[in-house]
């Protein structure tokens, strides 16, 4: 039996050696593939694959569990990686994907070069850049319910852009040993874009929050992986105090261009400073709550840390579980790449970019001998708050050998990056740990 593994997926494809042995459908359909042949699809499978499809599947009990109907595969987005410049996809259903840390060089990162986070499948609305009808709602705990329309939200509220940095939580979870399951992302799940919309505090105002009001919850229309278009593929939210920050946006364009569908069109928020996953794409409300929003993937281990530190490898109970908020300060090195040959006994530049979820970066340093000694890096500010910020700094390999530049950020609150992983956690987030490159002196 051949077996392929991505997040949350086990695809098998029989051989005539797996004769003997049953495997229950891990989409979701209710699937069980048996020696002979009973039981492919029953009963609510059978309805729920036929709901998906939108139409009858005639030979059903000869459709294997795990495969995917291919006509899905229209909804991962797979198809649009060909505008995407060196990415590296971390898997395909749903679609992710990172940028190589040299690859994130510019100041603005460009669309091609945005790493790829999906929870579901992208919307055909998406595919389609079709808006027709779209709406805003705006309601829970609010004087005045609300429905903007894309216009309603160019024409009625100032816009806004600003540089914003957007990370996954997951970013880094690679280096965490023992590993954490989910997608196991290096240094490049992280962009700093360039986003125009409207501020969310201007919306929220306009609706009336009530004095009630403690959290946001997010909703967007994209799709289970299972093709089920009522289940709920994400909802997380932000409190209250977030999301009336005036650097916390609804969006309808990045780099002047409409939203891409691989990143939400035809609107989304972008809630800097926080995990990505609470900057929801293909947003179509935001219901204002009075308490902690619980919508799906805000409970369990999804996004939360450990209450207390815990030993590499624990088994930490729901229930000592806490949100995480705003990420921890940051930096990567994006030139030269990792591997390239420099001179011996002659300065070469390395630059980066550094950030962090509370605000500012302090101050940048660099090491060329394994942390035993830290030198400065010029470090420039942002062009707004939550934006990143360029660093450079010059380095002179005294002879020919192999070397590693070391990057340590520190924010406005003298935190700076630890050498290694951080706390560990059960879900890999949060880790800030400095980012190293290699350089061969000739």
């Amino acid at each position: 039996m051949a077996v392929h593994k991505e997040k949350g997926r086990v695809e098998r494809i029989l051989t005539p050696a797996d004769v003997p042995v049953c495997h229950e459908d891990p989409e979701g359909f209710g699937r069980i593939s048996c020696p002979d042949r009973r039981g492919f699809l029953q009963n609510a499978g059978l309805a729920a694959l036929g709901a998906a499809l939108g139409a009858a599947v005639p030979f059903h009990r000869n459709f294997p569990a795990g495969l995917i109907p291919i006509a899905f595969a229209q909804d991962t987005g797979a198809e649009l990686m060909k505008e995407k410049d060196g990415l590296t996809v971390l898997g395909d259903r749903p679609l992710n994907a990172e940028t190589p840390a040299h690859l994130l060089d510019d100041d603005v990162t460009p669309y091609s070069r945005l790493f790829i986070r999906s929870n579901g499948l992208i919307p055909q609305t998406a595919l389609d850049k079709n808006a027709d009808g779209w709406a805003l709602k705006i309601d829970g705990v609010v004087d005045q319910e609300l429905s903007l329309s894309l216009d309603d939200l160019k024409n009625d509220f100032e816009n806004v852009t600003l540089a914003l940095v957007l990370e996954c939580a997951g970013n880094g979870r690679a280096f965490f040993e023992p590993g954490a399951s989910g997608n196991q992302w290096t240094v490049g799940a992280v962009g700093c874009p360039e986003w125009t919309g409207v501020r969310l505090r201007d919306v929220l105002e306009k609706a009336g929050v009530k004095p009630s009001a403690v959290y946001t919850g997010h909703y967007g229309n994209d799709v289970d992986i299972s093709g089920d278009q009522d289940k709920i593929v994400i909802s997380r939210g932000v409190p209250i105090e977030k999301a009336m920050e005036p650097e916390t946006l609804i969006v309808w364009a990045m780099n002047g261009e409409d939203l891409p569908a691989l990143h939400g069109f035809p609107l989304r928020l972008v809630i800097p400073g926080y995990p990505g996953s609470a900057s929801q794409k293909f947003l179509s409300r935001i219901w204002v709550r009075d308490q902690v929003h619980d919508g799906e993937k805000m409970g369990g281990h999804s996004y939360r840390l450990p209450a207390y530190p815990v030993a590499p490898g624990t088994e930490v109970p729901e229930e000592d579980m806490e949100i995480l908020t705003v990420m921890p300060v940051k930096s990567i090195v994006t030139a030269p790449a990792t591997g390239s040959n420099v001179s011996a006994g002659q300065a070469t530049e390395v630059r980066g970019h550094a950030w962090a979820g509370n605000g500012d970066v302090k101050a940048m340093h660099v090491s060329l001998d394994f942390g035993q000694s830290w030198h400065e890096a010029t470090l420039e500010p942002p062009r707004n708050k939550f934006a990143w910020q360029r660093w450079r700094a010059n380095v002179t390999p005294p002879e020919k050998g192999y070397y590693e530049v070391w990057a340590r950020a520190t924010d406005m609150h003298d935190v700076m990056q630890p050498p290694v992983t951080p706390g560990w956690n059960p879900r890999g987030y949060g880790n800030n740990m400095i980012h190293r490159i290699a350089l061969f002196a000739q």
